[in-house]
């Protein structure tokens, strides 16, 4: 197949070059050549910008378009107009945010998603999940029939940006007691990036068409901590400090919501993926992402799309913390 990717080398939009290459198919990237360039060499890459500068794309033919860079519904649709005439397939990479916040738990691909409360309004940090619903919309619109649609989870592995669960991987490894937010029972719920990406191929291949919820299996805090533990061979000791205490200290945990003081949140880590496990998709256990993780270890990445905060609990407070939690 010809595949033409929008963006293509961050996180997983280059793992999912990678899972295409891998199958023998022919792709081609659009992106502005700003974000790690230097990455697969013998792709044809076309330069230009979402917001403006589609000449890149015009008079051409793929077989399907997968958008892994869109954000403002505005600049989404212009692509998918453009491409709807050039692609048989279209694959949006949206996000769970767009039902975000929820307190119901077993959230499905039916449930309501939030709108957009100001018309126009174009602030990504601010509105990250209103506006991507309305990119969905943008891009059902532009191919009815013809679109499959990601709602994908926190994503994890190799070469993630956020480093919201490589925090936990690395912490675990250095062993110690470590602060974690009780209790042990909260929910977490990860998809790796490598399961992700090969079952997008498989979406793509097959011209699978509608929504999708995509991310892992539902597990706990202490499940998490015991998967890092596991890959790691690690002798770390939990303390699970109260919620109230990390707030004092003023601590942002990753992947760590505190629902005492925000109970709306809730069904984020509860989300049902039945339809996409319907459908194929099959995680990979934690330990052998953490483990990976632990054997490409990177120098931490800021550039990630929206802002993501800094996921990183530095030692000395860290250390303050147990001893206040002591």
């Amino acid at each position: 197949m010809r595949i033409l990717v929008l963006g293509g080398t961050l996180f997983l939009g280059r793992h999912l070059v990678e899972a295409a290459l891998g199958r023998g198919h022919d792709v081609t990237l659009f992106n502005r050549g700003e974000t790690n360039p230097e990455l697969f060499p013998d792709v044809e890459k076309l330069r230009g910008d979402r917001d403006g500068e589609l000449a890149a794309l015009e008079g051409r033919r793929w077989d399907a378009a997968i958008d892994t860079s869109g954000y403002v519904p505005r600049v989404v649709r212009a692509s998918a107009k453009l491409l709807a005439g050039a692609v048989e397939h279209y694959t949006f990479v949206s996000s769970l945010s767009v039902n975000m916040p929820t307190a119901k738990t077993g959230l499905t691909e039916d449930d309501p998603v939030h709108e957009l409360e100001t018309e126009g309004n174009e602030d990504v940090n601010a509105h990250y999940g209103p506006l991507k619903a309305l990119c969905e919309r943008a891009v059902e619109e532009a191919l009815p029939g013809r679109a499959l649609q990601l709602r994908s989870g926190l994503i994890v592995g190799p070469h993630d940006p956020t480093r919201r669960f490589t925090y936990w991987v690395e912490r675990v490894a250095r062993g110690g007691d470590l602060v974690a937010p009780a209790p042990p029972e909260q929910l977490v719920q990860l998809i790796d990036v490598r399961d992700l990406a090969g079952w997008t191929i498989d979406g793509v291949e097959e011209r699978r068409t509608g929504t999708f919820n995509v991310t892992g299996p539902v597990r706990t805090f202490a499940e998490m901590l015991g998967a890092c533990r596991a890959a790691g061979a690690s002798d770390a000791r939990p303390v699970w400090v109260p919620e109230e205490v990390l707030l004092a200290h003023g601590v942002d945990l990753p992947l760590w919501i505190p629902l005492e003081s925000h109970p709306q949140w809730a069904g984020f880590f509860a989300v049902s993926t039945a339809r996409a496990e319907a459908h194929g998709l099959r995680c990979r256990p934690l330990e052998e992402s953490a483990r990976t993780i632990l054997m490409s270890r990177e120098a931490p990445s800021r550039k990630f799309g929206p802002s993501v905060p800094p996921a990183e609990l530095d030692p000395e407070l860290e250390a303050r913390i147990l001893q206040a939690a002591a």
